[in-house]
């Protein structure tokens, strides 16, 4: 921390101060603090404190009062030494300002365009069947023996072909983490795995395993795919602050390349 709080305030002087700081917040002057006549808006006071204890003015504790107040009074009277003015023509210091001042409006722009334009129950309802549309329609129980070469991998296949048992042989041969479990990979939609291994199992059938084996980053894989089922798409109610976001986040992209557009006409 830069500023630390002073020492040797009893709670007395503190309980003061909290009851002058409500006192300010509620009255909307301008605070002198006692002991060092640093003039503070209330404005900043309650910004700086709802950043600095990240909950609402409210709720602050007389020693998160003292603390802040402390803070801020320092950096006043440090921002406000002849030496400050003197830094601030420093061209670095300048654009950092700038940049600062900047980005605290674009922001603002930025926040109060989306209050301006939320997002519709019709434009999240449209982005959520566009949505359930591209999901995968399927997902897939499947089991699989992970080994270095290919030529393991045709061994294996033999075997399966012969009558031995895939889960079996996944927990003697295979070098996946799955291996402890007969190789069960559980449910799961195409997406999640390399799209290799997915290409593979969505053109098995329930209860058939790969001819050939299939080779991804991480090595040789035989394949069986167990069981399919439908996929059912999450509850609208359950994805509404999801596609609030997403609707909203698309405004700002058209919103920022219309801006751009007329900055370069």
């Amino acid at each position: 921390m830069i500023f630390s709080t002073r020492a040797g305030a009893t709670s007395v002087t503190r309980m003061a101060t909290f009851a002058s700081t409500i006192a300010l917040i509620a009255s909307g002057t301008v605070w002198a603090q006692a002991d060092t006549g640093v003039s503070i808006d209330p404005n900043v006071f309650n910004m700086y404190l709802e950043s600095r204890i990240q909950k609402p003015v409210e709720q602050a504790s007389p020693e998160e009062v003292a603390t802040v107040r402390d803070e801020l009074a320092d950096i006043y009277l440090l921002s406000s030494e002849p030496r400050a003015e003197e830094l601030k023509q420093s061209p670095r210091l300048q654009a950092q300002l700038e940049l600062q001042t900047r980005a605290m409006l674009a922001q603002a722009v930025a926040g109060d365009f989306l209050t301006q334009n939320p997002a519709s129950e019709e434009e999240m309802r449209t982005l959520y069947d566009e949505q359930i549309k591209l999901a995968p329609p399927q997902e897939f129980k499947a089991r699989h023996i992970l080994v270095e070469t290919q030529g393991e991998a045709l061994e294996l296949i033999t075997e399966l072909e012969g009558g031995a048992d895939f889960a079996e042989l996944a927990s003697t041969k295979s070098t996946g983490p799955s291996a402890s479990s007969g190789g069960d990979l559980g449910w799961f939609p195409p997406d999640r795995m390399v799209p290799e291994f997915s290409a593979a199992v969505q053109t098995l059938g329930d209860g058939e395993f790969t001819k050939i084996p299939v080779q991804t980053q991480f090595g040789w894989h035989v394949i069986l795919r167990e069981e399919s089922r439908e996929s059912p798409p999450p509850p609208y109610d359950s994805v509404t602050e999801v596609l609030k976001q997403q609707v909203e986040q698309q405004k700002l992209r058209d919103y920022m390349s219309g801006l751009r557009k007329i900055e370069v006409e």
